[in-house]
């Protein structure tokens, strides 16, 4: 052994504290998306029109929609935290697929469905402006505090797991945007949407990059 793993195992020795064990991946999950979701649910209470809400989500393509995109926010989420630890499998990545797809379809449909019934107005960009800044503002603190989060276990794919939570932070996003979206979603608005979560995943994986150059040098 040489001197210079000598010393450093003597310096650890007197200079290292005592490691404190993470909660497990999906328990950390959980309680991130259940502080998400009560301040969601106070945000909705207050500002929110449920009246407008609760006749919009009597159209089963909404509640479909609306169950596919919470479905994939949940999931990322929960990909993000297990490919946090070194242990887990890359294979993690694929759990938001599933509800990612159907969100896809049900929102496709959607906006099908609208541009048949209106014809060329079925690609008027409606309310895109707003609804793309709403994305990006409510991403913006989810993300921040679910990076925050993640950088507990000390990830060796940051910009893996920044890219899944970053995917996960933007579903929820969508999903909170139709308590205060009372209008159909256009072909052009829906194409809106996905810059805008395209956005977030790659703000959140630059980000990731950025830091581990950071941490990287001397």
């Amino acid at each position: 052994m040489s001197d210079a793993t000598d010393r450093l195992i003597e310096r650890l020795s007197a200079e290292a504290g005592p490691v404190h064990r993470l909660p497990p991946p999906a328990r950390r999950a959980m309680l991130w998306l259940l502080a998400v979701a009560v301040l969601a649910a106070i945000v909705i209470a207050v500002f929110s029109d449920l009246g407008v809400f609760a006749r919009r989500a009597r159209d089963p393509q909404l509640a479909l929609d609306m169950i596919a995109t919470l479905l994939t926010g949940i999931a990322a989420v929960i990909a993000a935290f297990e490919l946090s630890l070194p242990d887990r499998a890359p294979a993690w990545m694929l759990l938001p697929l599933p509800p990612l797809a159907a969100w896809i379809a049900t929102s496709g449909y959607g906006c099908y469905r609208h541009w048949i019934s209106f014809g060329p107005d079925g690609w008027e960009l409606g309310e895109s402006t707003h609804c793309f800044r709403f994305i990006l503002a409510v991403s913006l603190p989810l993300g921040v505090s679910l990076m925050v989060v993640l950088r507990r276990a000390r990830p060796l794919a940051p910009v893996r797991v920044a890219a899944i939570g970053g995917l996960g932070v933007a579903a929820i996003a969508a999903f909170l945007l139709q308590f205060f979206h009372p209008f159909d979603v256009t072909l052009l608005d829906l194409s809106v949407h996905i810059v805008a979560i395209a956005i977030v995943i790659a703000v959140a994986s630059l980000w990731a990059r950025w830091s581990e150059r950071r941490e990287a040098r001397p």
